[in-house]
């Protein structure tokens, strides 16, 4: 009777885990277009006469569809665990996946503000920004056995 309980209730806890991921992948993604769309709508006047570095301007406009990308996927293997009837094996899959699209958007993510201070011209707090983005990768890649883990390897 106990076993039917426990594997009842670790059915609820990644459902419910995989629902709040999902709502969390769905903010950063708003939240990501919006600076997107605040960078088109204030920094293209400027690229477009030459006033910023353009490399700069496409390298971060490329980080911020990427981080919209890894942070949708993210969310598609998390709602994919409460929608489909994945068996346990293809749950923890599904739970893994999306854990490793969440790391990759997170460090695109935090790597933005460095690539939108350099962009205009503010080397000094973009450099102290991508001082913050390595030391941020370095805690993450110490971490990296224990993210790949998270939902079980069996």
């Amino acid at each position: 009777m106990s076993q039917v309980s426990e594997s009842k209730e670790d059915r609820w806890l990644d459902l419910d885990l995989a629902a709040a991921n999902v709502n969390r992948a769905g903010t950063l993604v708003g939240s990501t277009i919006a600076v997107f769309t605040f960078l088109l709508f204030f920094l293209y006047p400027q690229y477009s006469s030459g006033r910023i570095d353009p490399t700069l301007f496409q390298l971060t406009l490329t980080i911020i569809i990427l981080t919209i990308l890894t942070f949708s996927l993210s969310g598609l293997y998390y709602y994919r665990v409460g929608v489909l009837k994945l068996s346990n094996a293809k749950k923890r899959a599904s739970m893994q996946r999306g854990a490793l699209f969440w790391l990759f958007g997170t460090l695109f993510i935090i790597l933005e503000p460095a690539l939108i201070l350099f962009t205009v011209g503010l080397t000094a707090v973009g450099v102290v920004a991508l001082m913050a983005w390595l030391f941020y990768t370095l805690v993450t890649l110490r971490d990296a056995t224990a993210y790949g883990n998270l939902y079980g390897s069996t």
